[in-house]
């Protein structure tokens, strides 16, 4: 293999001119003879041995070279990469360049490769933080929140009212015959909490176990493109209504939902978790603002294959969130009238900012020299665990120790950006109001 040029162009990319001489295309030769002779029919020979020479003076000397460059040129790529110390990102464009003979052959491939990136402010900077607090309002919220994990339904003998729970099976008709996803069985839809179509559960509301009714309701227009806009009946038939058992909040209702003795404890435990839970939240608003302004600050020319596959990553990790709620993924994209093609456009945006971010955050990390020790990713390791409720070695079998190791290494370079810039508060809603109405 000789490289015989290297040149940068345009948005990150190197053309290389690569040969691949005799000897190297003489064993790919071989190799694409070996694994192709049984091919051949030679009479006198039997299937597979037949030599070389005597196949390629009866199909033609070119008989095997196809195959032999797809065995060199891919050798000879990784090769050039390798000598020339190129950091490719992803799949070259190869084209044959001048004729193929025995002596071997030439070949160009431009080769998308990481791009030098340029360091502008980083250091610095300042960020509007909220200032952050927990009320008697927060706590309350989070206590009506385990209460309601700790509420039971029970079964009751009544007509069903907003707030119960009704098992209930449904089918929809539309022009009198049923559509697809329209039906429904055992299934518990909590009146009131506008999970269904505008119109369905008040419809509900009234009925007993036992008794069947038929639902006249209008689909938004924001529906599904197949149903939008479009008059439904539901036949629905209720098997049981069910009402909230809610419990007392007193000091019992306290041991029982936690480890405290009484209500007054829980509460104070709660605030301050509220108050940290959101001064960590807080802390990420504001180092996710100064990195967009380190990201919108870097000088880089990105190959666009870096943007395609950081777009192609948010796709996937929509298919995964869609499969994770029980959807097929082609009923997803029917039911929001949408297409794979719309959906890749939509990401281009989100996965240029991204890329720009990832480019920074590497930048960081050569220019102060950042390391991951193998404390660090121990470290790492224990928090991720803990957050987790699974125990080291376990969550060693899901996330590898390279990973680890940028984590870290991503956390250190935030933290030199964060520790370095100010916070400015920003103004409570009712100072707003009095600046803009004097």
């Amino acid at each position: 293999m000789n490289v015989k040029s290297c040149e940068k162009t345009e948005k990150s990319q190197v053309e290389l001119l690569v040969e691949v001489g005799p000897e190297e295309f003489e064993a790919a030769l071989e190799k694409a003879y070996r694994k192709l002779r049984r091919r051949f029919r030679v009479p006198g020979f039997r299937p597979g041995k037949a030599p070389r020479k005597i196949i390629e003076s009866r199909y033609g000397v070119e008989v095997f070279f196809e195959d032999a460059i797809n065995e060199a040129a891919p050798a000879a790529y990784d090769a050039a990469i390798a000598e020339k110390e190129l950091r490719a990102v992803g799949m070259p464009k190869l084209s044959m360049e001048g004729d193929i003979t025995r002596q071997g052959f030439t070949f160009k491939a431009l080769v998308p490769v990481y791009p030098e990136v340029t360091l502008g402010q980083y250091k610095g900077l300042s960020a509007p933080k909220v200032h952050v607090e927990a009320t008697e309002e927060d706590v309350d919220a989070r206590i009506k929140q385990l209460s309601d994990r700790n509420t039971r339904l029970v079964s009751v003998d009544r007509e069903a009212r907003e707030g119960d729970t009704a098992v209930i099976d449904f089918e929809g008709f539309l022009d009198g015959k049923p559509f697809e996803g329209g039906q429904g069985e055992n299934f518990s839809l909590e009146l009131g909490s506008h999970s269904f179509i505008p119109g369905f559960e008040e419809q509900v509301e009234g009925m007993k176990a036992g008794d069947s009714r038929d639902i006249q309701v209008t689909f938004p227009e924001n529906y599904a493109k197949d149903l939008s806009g479009k008059d439904a009946v539901f036949h629905v038939t209720v098997h049981e209504v069910k009402e909230k058992d809610v419990p007392e909040i007193d000091d019992e209702f306290a041991k029982d939902v936690s480890e405290f003795d009484t209500l007054q404890e829980l509460r104070a435990d709660l605030r301050e978790k509220i108050a940290q839970e959101r001064e960590r939240t807080a802390q990420r608003e504001f180092e996710d603002a100064l990195m967009e302004q380190v990201a919108e600050g870097i000088t880089a020319e990105i190959p666009d294959v870096l943007i395609e596959d950081q777009a192609q990553q948010f796709l996937n990790n929509l298919k995964m969130q869609v499969r994770q709620q029980g959807i097929p993924y082609e009923q997803y994209l029917r039911i929001t009238g949408t297409d794979e093609a719309k959906l890749l456009a939509d990401a281009q945006d989100p996965a240029v900012r991204q890329v720009r971010m990832d480019l920074a955050v590497a930048a960081i990390i050569k220019e102060e020299n950042l390391e991951a020790t193998d404390e660090d990713v121990e470290a790492e390791y224990t928090k991720l665990a803990e957050e987790a409720g699974m125990d080291g070695e376990s969550i060693k079998k899901y996330f590898t120790k390279e990973r680890m190791k940028n984590q870290v290494l991503t956390r250190k370079a935030i933290a030199i950006v964060a520790d370095s810039a100010t916070a400015t508060e920003i103004p409570k809603a009712e100072e707003t109001s009095q600046e803009e109405n004097p």
